[in-house]
């Protein structure tokens, strides 16, 4: 099983979206072992966008996600951090396909609802800036078995 990470960002939070994103995980099959609602440090936010630091638009991400709570999350699964990519949808919500969250609920690049780790490096990465080890339950829901051949 892999891990992934994924943070609903402020807007989505503001939007009350919350609920909503967990479910689709949940109905999906994945399991969620991390979870928390934080206000993101200038520290924490360079940090995660580190990567960009060079771009024009860094000082904009590090802004936005700073600018409100976001929750923060790991989940676990077979093939987690590709599958959660297509659920999520492309960076520009007006180019994500109907069906993902950023296609179903965003427009604006600049405020596209949700972050998904890009690669299983990725994940490594940045599950480890977010959380501490004792911070993520390694537990197997019942329902394994109805998911998992």
């Amino acid at each position: 099983m892999e891990r992934t990470f994924i943070a609903i960002k402020p807007d989505g939070v503001q939007r009350g979206l919350v609920g909503t994103v967990i479910q689709r995980f949940e109905a999906k099959g994945f399991t969620l072992v991390g979870l928390k609602l934080i206000q993101v440090s200038r520290d924490l936010a360079e940090a995660h966008y580190g990567e960009h630091r060079e771009k024009p638009f860094f000082s904009g991400l590090v802004d936005f996600i700073t600018s409100g709570p976001v929750v923060a999350m790991v989940w676990e699964g077979k093939g987690v951090v590709a599958a959660a990519r297509k659920m999520i949808g492309s960076t520009n919500p007006l180019q994500s396909e109907p069906g993902t969250i950023r296609g179903d609920f965003g427009i604006d690049i600049g405020r596209n609802i949700i972050h998904g780790s890009d690669a299983v490096e990725t994940a490594q990465r940045e599950i480890s800036l977010w959380f501490q080890d004792n911070e993520l339950a390694n537990w197997s829901p019942t329902l394994s078995s109805w998911i998992y051949e």
